[in-house]
């Protein structure tokens, strides 16, 4: 992905992660998480987005992208058990969007999706 940074918006890090998008489905991909935005590049055959509702405050970006503004997160819930570590954004339309980290601990990309976000 190539990843366009707004004025004043600095990048916190990149994992390889799942994604569950609130439509369903399952992607790999990675997530980079800056100061202001969730940006996550999805490896998928472009037909599946079509399994993807274009939600108010989440969009596509032309390079096969998702977009979340930091803005438009209303809650941020962690599960954790043995087998998955889960951060579960829950977005002021109601939507959510589940991002699983497997094995691996997950305290980081929460740290920084809720770093700089406006309550």
């Amino acid at each position: 992905m190539t990843m366009k940074l707004q004025p004043g918006e600095s990048k916190i890090d990149t994992w390889t992660i799942l994604y569950y998008p609130p439509g369903g489905g399952k992607f790999n991909g990675k997530l980079t998480v800056t100061n202001r935005r969730l940006l996550y590049d999805a490896k998928f055959d472009v037909s599946a987005k079509e399994i993807i509702s274009d939600a108010l405050f989440v969009k596509w970006g032309s390079s096969g992208y998702l977009e979340i503004d930091k803005t438009d997160i209303k809650q941020v819930e962690v599960r954790k058990n043995f087998l998955s570590k889960k951060a579960i954004i829950t977005l002021s339309d109601g939507s959510k969007h589940v991002f699983n980290h497997g094995l691996l601990n997950i305290s980081k990309i929460i740290e920084a999706i809720n770093s700089n976000r406006d309550n």
